[in-house]
């Protein structure tokens, strides 16, 4: 797996968030009915940039945090050019400058864990990076998340 140091500018995402853990994200399929909500709405969304929809997951701070039983903060939407009307329950999150770790998890979508542990684990230990209590995932053409030829970028924001 490689995985490479990128700078990305800011950037505005409207769309629909929760708060939850990752058992209850996956018990209660939060994720595809928040991505369900969030194309059925979509034509409600001004200055939409493309169909990619960005999934951006913001982690509380805290000594031991753990995904799978802690609770945090998971947005999913779509770039837009100018931050404008944001649909009714919807969602307005403006994506800071940072540095970020990158890579792309090729497979289903049920093995990402496994980039994730892998970046958040090994990566950061041997580069000297701290995570900066965010990440996000870019699902574009190449989304397919039950499939062997999946594809799924993801940025983790880091210190570096």
């Amino acid at each position: 797996m490689e995985a490479k140091i990128v700078k990305k500018s800011s950037f505005h995402v409207i769309g629909y968030h929760f708060v939850a853990n990752l058992k209850e994200i996956e018990e209660q399929q939060l994720s595809k009915k928040t991505l369900e909500r969030l194309q059925f709405h979509a034509d409600k969304i001004p200055n939409k940039i493309g169909d990619h929809v960005y999934l951006i997951q913001v982690y509380p701070m805290k000594e031991g945090f753990h995904p799978y039983t802690d609770k945090f903060t998971q947005i999913i939407g779509y770039e837009v050019s100018n931050p404008g009307e944001v649909p009714e329950g919807g969602i307005l999150h403006t994506v800071p400058n940072c540095t970020y770790v990158t890579t792309t998890h090729k497979g289903p979508e049920a093995e990402i864990y496994q980039t994730y542990d892998y970046l958040y684990g090994k990566w950061m230990v041997e580069n000297r990076c701290m995570p900066l209590g965010y990440d996000f995932e870019l699902w574009d053409e190449r989304y397919n998340p039950d499939d062997m030829d999946n594809e799924i970028d993801l940025f983790i924001a880091i210190n570096k």
